[in-house]
């Protein structure tokens, strides 16, 4: 995340996707909404952008109002912010000059002019500009002259955030902060300089850091002493906290924040310390001397540790909660025997991160009853009919929102820990689209398996083939292909896909029904500048023709078809004109063999995927030209990636020059 503090020096953001708001606390609320930005920002190859504003505009529109009280400091919230991934966090200096813009002059002057948004994201209630005039209203008015669409966020969700806030507030004040983590997805914390003291509490062997708060708003828990965490120099550290005026001293001190931090010994004074509140232990108290302090200390010191030793794994949980979400998404028509067979290895996925769903194409096979009886941690999501994977997978995944799809075949076995690798990559790169592990055949697990191997190309003429597969000819696993790399396609029998991107591009075509589809989305995802990768670190292992057997007459029509479909969706005009008869002409050659072979069901196909795409020819070329509009708007790059296509022709190479493994081509 870039901070940026100077309005006259902010960068060209690109496709910027904004949001305004004071996030005071950084909760769950909020957090929600971040999300919503960053999955915008992606699916519109754009930036995600937060506006904040220090100070707050109520320390300058009503200087004399004593009442403000915040949850975070800005520099709180700007750590906060961080760890959200977003890619800029803007905290604007708010001056009396600039509470003095009208709605007009703050659309044009402060939001297009320095931001010039693509998206603005916002509450139905937000209001803005001098005498708050400004509105979401106002905002929609000026969405043609100023460039940008505006996003409203729900009223259940700007409510949900305002009752989140008014209860961290209130729970803070009775020093309930058990109750405030709960609401804020993280603990309360103080932050400031440390400071010297009267050095009391080394004399009895509590020596504190004495933290001096310089925000004179900050919200303060009440007197008392509390189990609590130190934050220093990227380290945490036990330790207990303790608010008060020091009664047992009986100097009539003003009220101090001291910290005892368990085992540790560094001298930090003048350094920052961040200080999270863990859980209330005892009020502040005036006791009969200084041996009665260091008794009671050293209670104290026994139950922080003890509930620390329970905080730890409310850290670990957090850390985990964090990472990417995945879901983890198996498309199943009557496959109950697949699901018994392999399922079981996805569950035992070592990922922290990740949830299971099964979409059923409304199996007859009592798919759906075996996995409520079995599997009640599977979330099952029912539909209706068969739709085909296409479509399936489409109807099944609209509604959910992970970070990252996890496209996975029934008949796949994973070892426990397939997954980290193919986040990590994708975390790595944000120009990743989709990447594909290493897929092996289940049954000969030492060679590589037909749908997809070690990454799929295409050639010239958009033949598809994959490196380690040619045709009919599968590679053994010689670890010839064991360095990551950029492919053209990733198979849809396992395939992880940014989430955000495979619905900001139209997901699958439902008109695909099964076969291909998924080089059709990455096509679309190369086209507009975006990679597809292999890995392989991970590895799984596929079956195979579960669904759709390999030589089924019925497969190589939706291959030949789906072929020509994705040609006139995503090759360039000039050249379909003159590569459509090449490949007809060569696809009728292969319907003559498959009748030289006696295959007349195979023929027949072939002949039937040309009646097919020619009656649908319309369709599709209306397809092509919205694709045409869609791809403009969300590019990353005026090029298309063209890494992954084979300059000659596949059919070619192998059949007459007889080069039969990819990396011989």
């Amino acid at each position: 995340m870039k901070v940026h503090r100077d309005l006259n020096n902010l960068p060209q953001f690109r496709n910027a996707v904004i949001t305004i708001g004071s996030f005071d606390g950084v909760h769950y609320g909020h957090r929600k909404i971040i999300k919503k930005v960053k999955d915008l920002a992606l699916a519109t190859g754009g930036e995600s952008v937060v506006i904040t504003f220090h100070p707050h505009p109520r320390q300058i529109v009503y200087p004399k109002d004593d009442t403000l009280k915040l949850i975070t400091t800005t520099d709180e919230k700007i750590g906060l912010l961080g760890k959200t991934g977003i890619d800029h966090l803007v905290v604007v200096p708010f001056t009396f000059e600039f509470s003095q813009l009208n709605a007009d002059e703050y659309i044009q002057k402060f939001l297009v002019g320095k931001f010039r948004p693509k998206h603005i994201v916002i509450g139905y209630d937000h209001r803005f500009g001098m005498n708050r005039r400004g509105d979401i209203n106002y905002l929609r008015w000026h969405e043609r002259s100023g460039g940008y669409r505006v996003v409203e966020i729900e009223k259940a969700e700007i409510a949900a955030m305002a009752v989140s806030s008014t209860g961290i507030r209130e729970a803070v004040e009775v020093g309930n902060v058990g109750q405030v983590q709960r609401l804020m997805g993280h603990y309360f914390t103080l932050t400031g300089k440390v400071v010297k003291g009267q050095q009391i509490g080394t004399t009895i062997g509590f020596p504190t850091a004495n933290l001096e708060i310089r925000e004179p708003v900050k919200l303060l828990p009440p007197d008392g002493v509390y189990a609590a965490y130190a934050l220093y120099d990227g380290g945490r550290h036990g330790a207990m906290l303790y608010i008060g005026k020091r009664p047992t001293l009986k100097r009539g001190l003003s009220r101090s924040i001291e910290v005892h931090i368990f085992d540790f010994s560094k001298t930090i004074y003048e350094d920052e310390l961040v200080v999270e509140l863990v859980e209330f232990i005892r009020p502040d108290a005036e006791l009969k001397d200084l041996d009665a302090l260091k008794a009671q200390l050293v209670k104290d010191q026994e139950t922080a540790v003890g509930i620390l030793q329970q905080a730890d794994k409310q850290v670990l949980a957090w850390k985990n909660k964090a990472l990417p979400s995945v879901a983890v998404v198996i498309l199943n028509y009557n496959g109950r025997n697949f699901l018994e067979e392999h399922l079981p290895s996805v569950l035992q996925t070592t990922y922290p991160n990740f949830r299971v769903y099964v979409a059923d194409n409304a199996s007859k096979d009592g798919s759906v009853d075996f996995l409520r009886k079995n599997y009640p941690e599977v979330t099952i999501i029912q539909l209706s009919q068969n739709f085909g994977f296409a479509k399936g997978y489409n109807l099944a995944l609209q509604d959910l929102e992970p970070d990252y799809f996890v496209l996975l075949n029934s008949d796949v076995e994973v070892p426990e820990n397939w997954l980290e690798p193919l986040v990590n990559l994708m975390e790595q790169d944000k120009t990743i689209a989709a990447v594909q592990p290493k897929i092996r055949a289940l049954k000969e697990p030492e060679f590589f398996e037909y749908a997809g191997a070690a990454g799929g190309w295409i050639d010239f003429l958009g033949y598809p083939f994959a490196r380690g597969r040619i045709f009919n000819t599968v590679e053994k696993d010689r670890g010839q292909y064991d360095t990551v790399s950029e492919i053209f396609w990733a198979s849809g029998c396992c395939m992880a896909v940014r989430a955000p991107l495979f619905k900001g591009f139209g997901g699958f075509d439902d008109d695909f029904f099964a076969h291909l589809e998924e080089i059709d989305l990455c096509w679309r995802f190369k086209r507009a500048g975006y990679k597809v990768m292999f890995t392989p670190k991970s590895t799984v292992y596929h079956l195979g023709g579960g669904t759709l057997g390999y030589h089924s007459p019925y497969k190589t029509y939706l291959n030949f078809r789906n072929s020509y479909y994705t040609l006139l969706k995503n090759e360039g005009v000039i050249k379909l004109a003159f590569l459509l008869p090449i490949r007809i002409a060569m696809d009728t050659a292969a319907a003559f063999t498959f009748l030289m072979q006696a295959r007349w069901l195979h023929a027949q196909a072939v002949i039937g995927a040309f009646f097919s795409f020619f009656l649908a020819l319309v369709l599709f070329i209306k397809k092509r030209l919205e694709l045409e509009l869609l791809l403009e708007r969300i590019r990353i790059s005026p090029q298309p990636n063209r890494h992954g296509i084979l300059p000659g022709s596949i059919v070619f190479k192998y059949y007459v020059l007889r080069k039969e493994f990819f990396n011989k081509l």
